[in-house]
């Protein structure tokens, strides 16, 4: 016994215990494990470092820094696909999906997006509603820059209303309700006037068929049909800007596909719109077809299977821009590389969440796909 009654054999194991647990020796880091590292500013004393250099000494930073690091990679191979493009022949049209949420386009992380469609560093587009009216409103009132901390009621008495720390005064949607109408009463004629020109040759080709006693043809209706695509396109035309969105992708005929066309102002003007038109004559109104969009981005997916070429999805926020690039892309097999850069966590089983990994399970994206999650916000 010590002097203390404890006993020594005890202590001794004790001892033993605390070292194996606190003090055991490690394995062995398998070969080629990268080790952490920073950026040696020390380096750069004399001169400016590059956005490239700083992105690549994030690498080994580890945490978010390393997922930024490894989506830069990824996204140039996508920017090494793209540059294949340049071929004639079809499987080397390689397909670059981009998606974003509104709030991005609020931003000013606009001007990147409008660099990226206007040298067609893009296939298509998928954005929400105010993705593509607050890329138009930027066009005709400038978005102000302020906190998020502020007296809420006190704008809303001022008719200020608030993105995050933006400010939007809400003189820029009345600007953009008068720039907006002229053009769906221009689009709803030219609907309604393909489709008297339309009903006039069917008319008459049943004619000729019955006085000569011949089968009636199958006449296929070709008339005007708009679609999200096409009205989006039609307002990248109309507003003729070069710092808008709408109105490269109009030029390099990248098409921006919007499911959720009326979730947002232009759902407002439409719905007023579609009022006010019913009263003229027939009481037309302006047809918005969703269905043919839906088919024209799955044949871009189901293409790219069909001719070898590799897709690729940057995608900025999550919600129904996420979800709807990459379930367009599992009807082409799934893609070959993805990039989400979103705030979202997974365990509310949201798609906004989702890793990469889960859209290995639906086939939305390859098994062995170059993907990544940086969770961060995209500005």
């Amino acid at each position: 016994m010590t002097t203390d009654g404890s006993n020594g054999t005890e202590d001794g194991e004790y001892e033993a215990n605390f070292r194996d647990n606190v003090f055991s020796h490690s394995a062995e880091m398998p070969e080629g494990t990268p080790r952490v590292s920073g950026i040696e500013f020390n380096d750069y004393k004399d001169r400016d470092m590059t956005v490239a250099e700083m992105v690549n000494h994030m690498t080994n930073v580890g945490y978010q820094a390393t997922a930024v690091a490894e989506a830069a990679r990824i996204i140039d191979i996508m920017k090494s696909w793209k540059q294949s493009n340049l071929s004639d022949r079809p499987d080397h049209k390689h397909e670059i999906f981009l998606g974003y949420t509104s709030n991005l386009v609020s931003s000013g992380l606009r001007s990147t997006l409008r660099y990226l469609v206007e040298h067609r560093h893009v296939t298509c587009i998928v954005s929400t509603a105010g993705g593509i009216e607050e890329d138009i409103i930027k066009c005709l009132a400038p978005t102000y820059r302020s906190t998020f901390h502020t007296n809420d009621a006190a704008l809303r008495a001022s008719h200020i209303n608030r993105i995050g720390n933006l400010r939007v005064p809400n003189n820029n949607y009345l600007a953009f309700e008068d720039w907006l109408n002229p053009i769906l009463g221009k689009m709803l004629d030219e609907q309604e006037s393909s489709k008297e020109a339309w009903l006039t040759h069917r008319d008459k080709l049943r004619s000729t068929a019955l006085s000569t006693k011949k089968p009636l043809p199958i006449i296929e209706d070709d008339s005007l049909r708009w679609t999200p695509s096409t009205f989006i396109s039609r307002l990248g035309a109309e507003i003729a800007n070069p710092t808008s969105i709408c109105y490269w992708a109009h030029k390099n005929s990248i098409p921006i596909f919007c499911p959720a066309l009326t979730d947002g102002s232009i759902g407002d003007m439409l719905a007023q719109f579609t009022i006010r038109s019913r009263n003229r004559a027939k009481g037309a109104v302006l047809d918005i077809d969703v269905t043919r969009d839906i088919d024209k981005l799955n044949m871009i997916s189901r293409n790219a299977e069909m001719y070898n070429r590799k897709m690729g999805a940057v995608i900025l926020g999550g919600g129904m821009v996420k979800h709807h690039i990459m379930n367009c892309c599992l009807q082409g097999g799934g893609a070959d590389a993805a990039v989400y850069i979103n705030t979202a966590q997974e365990f509310d089983g949201s798609d906004a969440g989702a890793r990469p990994s889960e859209a290995v399970s639906w086939g939305k994206l390859k098994e062995g796909a170059e993907s990544v999650k940086v969770f961060g916000e995209a500005t």
